[in-house]
């Protein structure tokens, strides 16, 4: 007795399509045997799949039982096979019709009593039943409205083994999810934060508005209190808003991840991850016997923010210069090598010095130029480089937090972010991966950042009496094209390069002076 049933699994944040073959053969010793490359809980659902048969109603064969999942060359992983596997059983013996096995697929986790389980990965899964040209997809409820954000693929949710069984044999009625995915994309669309709630700190403000319009890293020094991660938290409000592929993209990390909300279809909003500076290389970067994402994907398309930056360990940083690089990190194993996009925005925090004081005038800094210095240096010289906006943040004055009125909302900041954006997409629209001036390399400079003599003239003097660092020179360029940009302005004006001069306070060490 043979039969097939067709299902899915994850690799990376794309899936590819399983077939799960049941073969039975008389036994005097009955067996369940599980190949094709079957890991950890999928080597275990055979314990699941015959106690879910037996409490749905149906007698579990007396038989040898092997069951092949193909290909057979990748390992297979989770929980999601348990559905397929029983179904395939249940088709091989006859209690299942054969008509609509090769026509949708099925995935779901099984509890003993034949109930189901939400599974990770549903919205790749869809994704991926829409290009092989499958119509149809079965699996947990849960999953149901995340996987129906998909045009062109009947999504139905089961609660339990009876109905998917039902489905198959043309018994009862049931529907497939309806999904408005633009309805549903609005419905999203929506922070819990605005940088209206931000007293003061007017020049911060400003300087994250010209971050965002450039999608520049930038990093905040100032005394502890003085509403650092306040104000990061507020980044991505006046990102540009998503696009439905950026958002699809999103999704995909999120869900392989087992990061959705139960009954979340889709993330609309631009993500922002905060990981504590204990964290481990592989935590930031992604990793196991099978890679899984880390935090530099799951804030793709969003915020990375890393709070207390020197408390970091120093060889979990340095991991985190190739996907600021390339927007994207490549993990290897023994067996397999994966890669997932890590686009994000680098918004870092930290003291001026171990206690926290050293530009506050309020508080008395007991740190020695030396041990600033050593705590400086924590921070190394490649990582830096990749950081294009230093900004202090110092205390809020008290008139500040005690004034009633509400600053700049962060709906116009984004609008002025998102004209900015259209405009670097423009200039940059016959360049392949380029979309924001931060990207910029040494020869777009010389063709997009070019100086009058009065500019030049100031950049130089500035490096010369301010003792910038060479590496400060592009950043300046960069940081200078995005604000003429948010002005509207062709070339780059001495008020340009003045500002952006402003934003490099970790070269001019203004602390150690």
């Amino acid at each position: 007795m043979l039969s097939k049933v067709l299902s899915s699994a994850i690799l990376g944040i794309d899936a590819y399509i399983v077939e799960v073959e049941a073969h039975l053969t008389g036994a005097k010793l009955p067996q369940f045997r599980t190949v094709g490359l079957a890991e950890g809980a999928v080597k275990e659902s055979k314990e699941r799949v015959r106690a879910a048969i037996k409490n749905t109603g149906y007698t579990f064969p007396h038989k040898h039982v092997t069951i092949n999942l193909a290909p057979a060359d990748i390992r297979k992983e989770g929980s999601a096979f348990d559905l397929p596997i029983a179904v395939s059983i249940l088709a091989a013996i006859g209690e299942v019709r054969h008509t609509y096995l090769e026509k949708m697929l099925l995935l779901g986790e099984l509890a003993l009593d034949g109930s189901l389980r939400p599974i990770r990965g549903a919205l790749p899964v869809a994704l991926c039943a829409k290009a092989k040209g499958i119509k149809g997809v079965v699996l947990p409820e849960e999953n149901a409205r995340e996987a129906g954000v998909v045009d062109g693929v009947k999504v139905v949710g089961v609660k339990s083994l009876a109905d998917v069984i039902a489905i198959l044999n043309d018994e009862g009625t049931f529907s497939p999810i309806e999904v408005d995915q633009k309805a549903l994309f609005k419905s999203y669309q929506k922070y819990n934060v605005d940088f209206a709630d931000v007293k003061g700190q007017e020049q911060v403000k400003r300087a994250l508005e010209v971050a965002a319009a450039g999608s520049h890293n930038v990093i905040m020094i100032g005394p502890p209190g003085s509403g650092k991660t306040m104000l990061a938290k507020r980044l991505p409000t006046i990102l540009p808003d998503l696009v439905l592929d950026e958002a699809l993209e999103t999704t995909k990390i999120h869900s392989v991840a087992g990061l959705l909300a139960e009954g979340q279809g889709i993330i609309a909003t631009r993500p922002f991850r905060a990981p504590h500076h204990t964290i481990s290389d592989a935590g930031l970067i992604g990793g196991g016997s099978v890679p899984k994402p880390g935090e530099v994907s799951l804030s793709h398309n969003g915020v990375l923010f890393l709070d207390e930056l020197p408390e970091f360990k120093k060889n979990v940083l340095e991991v985190m210069r190739q996907p600021l690089e390339n927007g994207e990190v490549t993990i290897a194993r023994a067996a397999i090598s994966l890669s997932y996009p890590s686009r994000f925005m680098l918004v870092a925090a930290m003291n001026p010095c171990p206690c926290g004081y050293a530009t506050d005038p309020q508080n008395e800094c007991a740190c020695s130029p030396q041990i600033i210095q050593k705590y400086m240096s924590r921070i190394s010289g490649p990582l830096m480089d990749r950081i294009d906006i230093h900004i202090e943040v110092p205390a809020v004055p008290f008139a500040d937090l005690a004034a009633k009125e509400d600053g700049e909302k962060s709906e116009s900041i984004r609008e002025r972010v998102q004209e900015t954006r259209r405009v670097q997409l423009d200039r940059f629209k016959s360049t392949a991966g380029m979309f924001s001036n931060s990207q910029m390399e040494t020869g777009d400079l010389n063709t997009y950042c070019k100086l009058d003599e009065e500019t030049s003239g100031l950049l130089k003097q500035a490096m010369e009496k301010l003792g910038l660092s060479a590496r400060a020179y592009d950043r300046i360029l960069k940081v200078s094209r995005t604000i003429a940009d948010l002005e509207s302005e062709e070339n780059i004006q001495s008020q340009h390069v003045s500002e952006a001069i402003q934003y490099r306070s970790l070269d001019r060490q203004l602390w150690l002076e």
